[in-house]
């Protein structure tokens, strides 16, 4: 597009941004996302041309109005989780799903390799482990190790070790993404392992009304922190119309943005795991509502709400568009 018909059709809703600095933080939040849209495209189209002076600094404007106060950055917390994080979801789709692709393969992997060679599950889990769950399988308590220890402590080592997992997978995609796909494979290749190992002792309906209960959110955080190293290391390998230093800039941006927003994720995840997989004998009804609300929450957030979201953004820019005319 040239940047007169940019400006044309753009003209009358910048004018009306200026004059919604007041308003409430929903309005300044989708105002914001939009500018910084329009802002993105000119940079990359007009990066020297005044246009993209005048959105850079109604950009900032629009910056200094949302953090210009203790209220305003309560708002901003608000926004983070109902627009930014959301949103960055949708822009790194692809990513997500190829760690999701990723992780599936690995954790089929895993399940093959342990089904082939009896030795694969201890070589993964470790003898003591094995042995460990072995025993408590002989006592009709397959699970019983999340019995053992106090649950506030128990809470507190799992999140603490999952959040550190967490934040390895991601920073690891500086390594031209590699580091993220190793990640995810030794943690899909584990699960696949360890599933197949318990159902082949005859437990694995009953470990996944148990272990999946904590497993849900923890596994979907996993891919999720891989899907965030992906997106740091594709920024450095495909920069596109971007310098790569910038593309860089803007990966590692958006990738810190979702592994912060597993953060909550994760310590979710370890209080299940500390005070509520531990009951082992709770209703199926129960163990199911807990599994399928987390696994509906992770489908609405991640995949379905982005899509809306971004539907709505485009709408109002097509509405704005149409009036210029």
């Amino acid at each position: 597009m040239r940047e007169a018909l940019f400006v044309k059709q753009n003209t009358q809703r910048w004018k009306d941004y200026e004059s919604l600095k007041d308003k409430s933080p929903d309005e300044l939040a989708e105002s914001f996302i939009s500018i910084t849209d329009d802002l993105a495209y000119s940079k990359t189209f007009y990066p020297k041309s005044k246009t993209t002076l005048y959105l850079n600094g109604l950009a900032a404007s629009f910056h200094q109005s949302i953090y210009k106060n203790k209220k305003e950055k309560t708002s901003r917390f608000v926004t983070f989780w109902k627009y930014e994080l959301p949103l960055v979801f949708y822009k790194h789709r692809k990513p997500l799903l190829y760690s999701f692709l990723f992780f599936t393969v690995f954790s089929l992997m895993g399940a093959l390799s342990a089904k082939y060679d009896n030795t694969f599950v201890r070589l993964i889990l470790g003898d003591d482990y094995v042995n460990m769950t072995n025993s408590n399988i002989a006592k009709h308590d397959p699970f019983g190790v999340y019995k053992q220890g106090n649950e506030f402590l128990m809470f507190f080592q799992i999140a603490f070790n999952n959040i550190i997992v967490e934040l390895t997978t991601f920073v690891m995609g500086i390594i031209f993404s590699v580091g993220s796909i190793y990640q995810l494979m030794n943690n899909g290749v584990m699960l696949g392992s360890f599933e197949y190992y318990l159902f082949s002792k005859g437990v694995g309906l009953q470990s996944v009304l148990v272990i999946w209960i904590h497993g849900t959110l923890e596994i979907s955080a996993i891919i999720l922190a891989g899907g965030a190293g992906l997106t740091l290391g594709n920024s450095m390998l495909f920069p596109k119309t971007y310098k790569r230093i910038v593309s860089i800039k803007h990966g590692a941006k958006d990738g810190l943005k979702i592994a912060i927003g597993l953060i909550p994720i994760f310590l979710t995840a370890a209080f299940f795991e500390g005070f509520v997989t531990r009951h082992t004998e709770m209703p199926v009804w129960l163990s199911l509502g807990i599994l399928l609300s987390s696994l509906s929450f992770i489908i609405w957030y991640v995949i379905l709400y982005p899509n809306i979201l971004n539907r709505k953004i485009n709408h109002n820019h097509l509405i704005n568009n149409e009036t210029t005319y």
